[in-house]
């Protein structure tokens, strides 16, 4: 061995005789930028600025959008809720109880407007975000921290993180269960205990899936275990547990507790409880036909390539879940790949639903980083190589032969091979994995902005489904505003002729004198205030109209037919200045005086 000189501490001389202020003695940009990033991502301030981003990005204009179908109906059930003083669970609802008690609490504290409704929706998003970040002992800070930012700035989180479901719920309650599991296996506390059977209970009080997300987690329980044959873990068994079986008959005790508390109506509804095995009969049936929402097996990679590009990368990441040594992110991986082909089975397919099952690959997503540099022999590239170019070939041959057309939701083949070959060049370089890991945020935040803050009604957007119009607002403006001025107006008899009419039945539950017919249906006596008719009744409610009114035409939403408002000129004149009535019914026929009435005496 050769010997090394002393270390010491005598500076070198000057190689240049320039001024201290030559550009020589200044450190590259790129130093400055390493030390500022690594000084950011070590500052304790990186995790609120993810969760101010994600707070932001849902609070931002939060009533901007009319309330959706389904938000009238919970709506509905609120108002229903405050006659009733408890919730009367259906089993062919599909959805659990704990939700509308909730909505019960913020309409009661901030009253019946849209801001209350969608506002408890909003702050379980951002804990989804805030319990990512929580994650950080069981798959480390880097993974966590991008995994939070990803679900930060996705569009689908963000876009149905504002919409009062929930879908939200039942993945704040399967990542906490996923949470205390993690945390069993880290140090087997009482806590992380609590977490698990207050995670099952909340997935059970949310929707009825979440059947399908627990027997998907057993099941991706028993392949981890199997792979550990072929990849050895680093952390193949849990330790001691401290926890007793006093503490677990306490935390079935306090979870079965608050299933019959809500199930059964606050104790107003036994038959509720009931509902928690009947409702799987209607809501197997329906899974399996569709009713109307049936979608192809391919529907969830369709919305992926097109919406959540760091989810595709997560989920393409998941082809070298050997190679993840930790426990937790490789069972996360088997779990989500699971959990997508789970629903890809199921024809009922409704876009919110993704939320549901896409959070386990944005941790996978942020496992990029740590797992770059991945590096294969030569050979391994070739033939992936040819591997990818024959299956391009196949599917732009199956796409003419088929007569695909190039719509969103035929995409998502080309995206695959093109983002798996993409995610094989870059894991080689941990400088070009972090390049794309920082391109694919920044597509994220930029699809997020457009979707939710400029096209969050348009119904070409895959998202934007069954979405009520703005035109909704033409029709409700007039009697709510007359209403805030002259509180009178809420007495205001008004008729809702059509089917569907959700969630006008929410927005105007404040209006004691308002009908909704359906059907056949029709008012005794057909003129009103206002009124909200179908096409297709237009003629027949027309033709027992006797008063003068303002119309216009009125579009609820997609999928529906057209309707047409009225308005009482005598009501609602000074809403329409400069128009006379459009519309002006027959007079009524006058009631025949005694004398003309052919049963009186004639006259002498």
């Amino acid at each position: 061995m050769k010997p090394q000189p002393p270390v010491t501490r005598i500076r070198t001389a000057r190689a240049s005789s320039a001024e201290a202020g030559a550009l020589a003695d200044f450190p590259l940009l790129g130093d400055y930028m390493e030390r500022w990033k690594n000084a950011l991502v070590a500052t304790e301030w990186m995790p609120w600025l993810i969760i101010g981003l994600a707070a932001f990005l849902r609070f931002f204009l939060l009533g901007m959008k009319p309330p959706h179908f389904d938000e009238g109906i919970n709506g509905w059930f609120v108002d229903q809720m405050v006659k009733t003083s408890f919730y009367k669970y259906d089993p062919t609802n599909y959805h659990g109880p704990l939700h509308f008690y909730v909505l019960l609490l913020s309409q009661t504290l901030f009253g019946r407007n849209l801001w209350a409704l969608r506002l408890p929706v909003v702050l379980v998003s951002v804990s989804c975000v805030w319990l990512t970040l929580k994650f950080e002992p069981f798959v480390g800070r880097t993974v966590s921290r991008l995994a939070a930012l990803a679900m930060a700035v996705s569009p689908g989180f963000v876009f149905y993180g504002r919409y009062s479901i929930h879908e939200v719920w039942l993945v704040l309650f399967t990542m906490l269960f996923f949470y205390g599991l993690f945390g069993l296996w880290k140090s087997g506390t009482a806590n992380y205990l609590w977490c698990a059977g207050m995670g099952v209970t909340g997935m059970i009080l949310s929707k009825e899936t979440y059947i399908l997300h627990i027997g998907c987690a057993a099941i991706a329980a028993g392949v981890c275990y199997v792979s550990n044959y072929f990849s050895k873990l680093d952390d193949p068994r849990p330790p001691t547990q401290t926890w007793n079986y006093v503490d677990l008959a306490v935390v079935i005790g306090t979870g079965i507790a608050l299933i019959v508390f809500f199930y059964s109506g606050t104790f107003f509804h036994w038959n509720g409880i009931k509902g928690l095995y009947q409702a799987y009969l209607p809501w197997f049936q329906t899974g399996s036909e569709g009713h109307g929402h049936e979608k192809p097996w391919y529907y969830w990679l369709a919305l992926i390539s097109h919406y959540e590009l760091p989810v595709l990368a997560g989920l393409l990441l998941c082809i070298f879940a050997l190679r993840f040594k930790a426990m937790n992110l490789r069972y996360l991986a088997i779990y989500g790949v699971g959990t997508l082909i789970a629903y890809s089975i199921v024809k009922y397919k409704t876009p919110w639903c993704i939320i549901s099952f896409i959070w386990p690959f944005l941790f996978i997503f942020g496992a990029l980083v740590p797992t770059a540099p991945l590096r294969f022999a030569a050979v391994t590239y070739r033939s992936c190589a040819l591997l990818f170019f024959g299956l391009l070939a196949y599917t732009v041959y199956y796409a003419q032969t088929n007569h695909w057309p190039a719509t969103w939701d035929h995409v998502w083949p080309y995206a695959l091979i093109l983002g798996a070959a993409l995610l094989l060049v870059t894991l080689r370089s941990p400088e070009m994995i972090k390049l794309l890991a920082s391109i694919l945020i920044c597509w994220s935040l930029g699809h997020c902005i457009w979707l939710n803050y400029f096209r969050c009604t348009t119904d070409t957007e895959p998202y934007v489904y069954v979405q009520t119009y703005n035109d909704i607002y033409k029709f409700t403006d007039p009697v709510l505003q007359l209403a805030h001025s002259d509180p009178r107006a809420y007495q205001l008899v008004g008729h809702i002729i059509r089917a569907s009419p959700y969630p006008l039945p929410w927005m105007l539950d404040d209006f004691g004198r308002v009908g909704y017919y359906e059907k056949n249906n029709m008012p005794d006596k057909v003129d009103g205030d206002f009124l909200l008719v179908q096409q297709d009744k237009i003629t027949a409610v027309e033709a027992k109209l006797h008063d003068s009114y303002y119309t216009f035409p009125v579009t609820i939403r997609p999928y529906q037919d057209p309707s047409k408002a009225y308005f009482s000129a005598r009501i609602f004149k000074s809403f329409f200045p400069g128009q006379w009535p459009d519309f002006t019914g027959a007079a009524p026929t006058p009631t025949p005086s005694p004398s003309a009435s052919p049963t009186s005496s004639p006259a002498k």
